[in-house]
């Protein structure tokens, strides 16, 4: 460290016969020992610093910190304003209205239509359609570390595949069921096979914390494991729980907390004005005072004016001449140190700072689309890594596996190509030439365009063909084509795949 001195070990009784029989080797042994000594100053312990459980697993961090990790982000994420907003952007930029399936082989479109059918009658609870599911489940898992999510198949329409989504926050799960079944081992509520594959969850009927819950309704019971999602960032290898995305920040936000409602009642002192004054009896003339009246009518008691706030005006008591009133100063700094407090939060969290609070004095265009730009790799990151194959995938292919149960099975090379919500543009007409020079260099292609933007090609490609050939049958056609440039107005419906005058 900076400023300390590391403790150089004395030489030992092998270094000094070395160094008596060759000196150039002691001192070759001497200089080794002490470029060891200094490889890294990361782990000297010069200043005492120990982590805590030190060589731990991650599934023993979990163990040890989870619940009570879980129990203080959820109470931050409900009273404190920057954290409910920072889980607010996370949920809003990578599900937003939802990621939706666009399904590839779907020849005549009927598992399109089962799915916009089915999607809104998923949620098991009755409130939420799939894509309402989809937010609810990844800003719990921001909060919680973890959700889970289990496959409910039941009738809910004659024409609606019999599937409904249940999501359920972790304390479902028994955390405190470990035994070994056969050859099957349970771990926090959660088993697994010889191979370490897992098998089933353990569940509560009911949640633990529900008020009134009776002692015979918290037995868990077995659930198998293709029945249960579990969502959450498997962040070391071995994971096999989430830990809170608030987890790095929850001291700072606490202390943050504590240092603002200790400022706030700075602020109330120093609203408050103090008064001085002088003790004049000549000033009493004709004036009665009371010799006691339990200090009712003492000098001290009439020159007490009481709680003096700020703009008021306070008429002097008889005997009071010449008054001082003092306003308390105020303490500078208090906006500088919550801004950087403000940073280190949002940068814990993985969120700019300017989209949880809205302040945007520090950053121009340029450095506000960098920044921007950043965060979306990373929201593309966890969309794709996390949310697609653990959440969608999962749903999509249980959906599929069901669809004959209605009269209507899937085509067996149907499968859904996945579209994330779009990002509004900063600079559209930028963002647009940009796109336009890409496809015409043959470095993407329209479709991927349309995907980036969250729109479904087909669909988009469908449209653009409706609206063309209505154009052309109102006549409109020609004026169209005239505005965007086009030297045949034909070409435009060419294009897409229309007929030209004249041909069939």
């Amino acid at each position: 460290m900076a400023g300390k001195k590391q403790k150089r070990a004395a030489p030992t009784w092998l270094d000094r016969t070395i160094g008596w029989i060759s000196p150039r080797a002691g001192l070759r042994r001497a200089s080794a020992r002490e470029m060891l000594g200094r490889a890294y100053e990361g782990a000297s312990r010069a200043d005492g610093w120990r982590p805590r459980r030190a060589g731990a697993s991650a599934h023993a961090d979990y163990l040890a910190d989870a619940r009570e990790l879980r129990h203080r982000a959820r109470a931050l994420a409900s009273n404190v304003p920057v954290i409910a907003q920072a889980v607010n952007v996370m949920v809003s930029c990578t599900i937003g209205t939802g990621i939706v399936p666009r399904w590839v082989n779907d020849l005549d479109g009927r598992v399109a239509k089962r799915w916009k059918d089915w999607g809104k009658l998923a949620d098991y609870d009755g409130l939420l359609d799939i894509n309402g599911l989809q937010g609810k489940a990844w800003g719990t898992m921001k909060v919680d570390g973890e959700v889970l999510a289990r496959f409910r198949e039941r009738r809910i329409g004659p024409t609606v595949v019999p599937l409904q989504i249940q999501l359920l926050e972790i304390d479902w799960l028994d955390v405190e069921r470990c035994e070994v079944r056969g050859t099957s081992e349970v771990i926090a509520g959660i088993e697994y096979d010889k191979r370490g594959a897992r098998v089933a969850y353990w569940l509560f009927d009911r949640h633990p914390g529900d008020v009134g819950l009776r002692t015979a309704l918290r037995e868990s019971q077995r659930v198998p494991a293709d029945e249960i999602i579990h969502l959450f960032n498997p962040a070391r290898p071995g994971q096999q729980a989430g830990i809170s995305a608030l987890a790095p920040v929850i001291p700072t936000v606490r202390d943050l907390q504590v240092y603002e409602d200790a400022e706030q009642a700075r602020k109330n002192l120093e609203a408050r004005m103090g008064a001085i004054g002088e003790w004049d009896e000549s000033l009493l003339d004709g004036v009665k005072v009371p010799e006691n009246l339990n200090g009712a009518g003492s000098v001290p008691a009439m020159l007490d004016l009481g709680e003096l706030a700020g703009g008021g005006i306070v008429g002097l008591p008889p005997g009071m001449r010449n008054p001082t009133f003092v306003q308390p100063t105020a303490a500078p700094g208090y906006v500088d140190y919550v801004k950087h407090r403000q940073k280190i939060i949002a940068a814990g969290m993985g969120v700019p700072y300017e989209f949880v609070t809205g302040d945007m004095s520090e950053v121009n265009f340029s450095s506000s689309r960098v920044r921007t730009n950043q965060y979306k790799r990373d929201v593309e990151r966890e969309q794709w890594t996390l949310m697609v194959p653990m959440f969608c995938d999962r749903i999509s292919t249980r959906w599929l596996s069901l669809m004959d149960l209605v009269g209507s099975p899937a085509p067996p090379d149907v499968y859904p190509d996945w579209t994330t919500p779009k990002w509004a543009s900063v600079n559209p007409v930028q963002d647009v030439a940009a796109d336009l020079s890409e496809i015409k260099g043959g470095l993407s292609s329209i479709s991927e365009k349309i995907r980036q933007r969250g729109y479904d090609p087909e669909l988009v490609h469908a449209e653009l063909k409706s609206d063309l050939e209505r154009l052309k049958n109102d006549g409109t056609l020609p004026l169209l084509a005239a505005l965007l440039g086009a030297q045949n107005p034909l070409d435009l419906l060419a294009s897409l795949g229309g007929e030209k005058d004249g041909q069939k």
